[in-house]
């Protein structure tokens, strides 16, 4: 078997939507905009380090879905999100913080690392280059909201990165976060990973497919109120067998068998 952060997240969050997902295989459909746009705007920043119009490749990656039947928040549209994207992309260039070497070699890397029962864990990752001069793993994100900064040292709990620096032993990590709202933002957040936190994620992983592998899939309700983790979920109409929430929101994909989900990782 070959496993991913996406996967492992997953388990730890609900392991009955894990085996909805992986082993039954249904997938979620592609219907949020901002997703899609994510997407095309990481082909983007690719073409920006290898010295290419990057606007001109966002526009090109999103315009093959101006027509599609898309969800879109509410003042969003294709032209405000492609807009967005552009100011993203210039103040991006004028910040001058990132610098990738080799962007053909360092951008969306894949490693694979086998793991003591036979397994292998495969991660992608967005970059590895210099932030500020300092050697790290980079992460790009783009969203409508801020991450949260304080207090010091929050990001450094963040089980993403610890994953990426478990798998490469890379200590120094960092989100850049492309911030879109009415004034676009990047933010550049930076944190260390310590070699005990590294080792606690290999501990966990091991674990996690331990109990993946035992069949262990028992449903958690994120019925909690007034958070509710299960209206966010795309498997809800599987739990409340609603037919109707399914046909919205899954299609029926092959399971365990067909592993080209790995090629994409959903953040």
């Amino acid at each position: 078997m070959v496993y991913s952060y996406t996967q492992i997240s997953q388990y730890l969050r609900c392991p009955r939507s894990y085996r909805y997902r992986y082993l039954d295989g249904w997938r979620e459909k592609e219907t949020r905009a901002a997703m899609v746009f994510g997407r095309c705007f990481e082909k983007a920043l690719g073409a920006y380090f290898c010295r290419e119009d990057s606007a001109a490749v966002l526009f090109k990656e999103w315009e093959a879905y101006h027509d599609a039947p898309f969800e879109y928040r509410k003042g969003e549209s294709w032209d405000r999100l492609f807009h967005e994207g552009v100011h993203l992309l210039e103040t991006f260039a004028r910040d001058n913080r990132i610098q990738i070497r080799s962007p053909r070699k360092t951008l969306q890397i894949k490693i694979l690392r086998t793991l003591p029962g036979g397994s292998d864990f495969v991660a992608y990752l967005d970059a590895i280059g210099e932030l500020d001069g300092r050697h790290c793993l980079i992460d790009w994100k783009t969203t409508t909201s801020r991450y949260s900064a304080e207090p010091e040292g929050l990001l450094s709990l963040d089980p993403q990165l610890i994953c990426y620096s478990w798998i490469t032993g890379i200590s120094d990590v960092a989100f850049v976060v492309f911030v879109r709202k009415h004034a676009p933002e990047i933010q550049y957040l930076k944190a260390s990973i310590s070699e005990e936190q590294r080792q606690e994620f290999g501990r966990l992983v091991e674990t996690t497919i331990n109990q993946i592998e035992g069949g262990h899939f028992v449903s958690h309700s994120g019925i909690r109120f007034p958070q509710n983790g299960c209206l966010t979920c795309p498997h809800l109409g599987l739990c409340l067998d609603n037919k109707e929430l399914v046909n919205i929101n899954l299609i029926r994909k092959p399971g365990a068998s067909d592993l080209d989900w790995l090629d994409e990782l959903v953040d």
